[in-house]
């Protein structure tokens, strides 16, 4: 997967992991990673803005720590905004255990099996998709 504007290469989908939350709007499966079924989760933040998220193990992100642990679409877990390490656009959010060791004086996030982030779909392209853009001049086609 690729960020949509600078594409610059976020995850694979290798790194899907669906994470359920009870406080998701809604929910659908759709095809948006290649020919691979995800799940959507719709969510609304305390401004009223909505926002289709994926789940995934890992992603390569920059996160802004200490976590916060209000307003938590995923309970019993603390959350940081992620963007992205080329044009630092907010891509999604970052979650760990609310009762992770040493959350309040750590300044960085350590990737466990406990560990996840959430990316805004609209924000994404497929990377076998972004292949299909590239334009081949006349004098190179055979």
């Amino acid at each position: 997967m690729l960020r949509k504007s600078c594409s610059y290469e976020i995850a694979s989908s290798l790194d899907l992991k669906f994470i359920a939350s009870k406080l998701a709007l809604a929910q659908r499966n759709d095809t948006v990673i290649g020919d691979q079924k995800v799940t959507l989760q719709l969510f609304e933040n305390p401004h009223g803005r909505r926002f289709q998220v994926i789940t995934l193990k890992k992603a390569a992100l920059h996160k802004h720590w200490p976590a916060d642990g209000h307003f938590s679409w995923f309970p019993g877990f603390s959350w940081t905004m992620s963007t992205c390490p080329r044009c630092h656009a907010h891509l999604g959010w970052s979650f760990q255990p609310s009762n992770w060791p040493g959350q309040v004086t750590e300044k960085y996030f350590e990737e466990s099996e406990e560990t996840f982030v959430a990316l805004i779909i609209d924000k994404l392209l497929q990377e076998n998709f972004a292949a299909t853009l590239l334009v081949v001049p006349r004098t190179f086609r055979s």
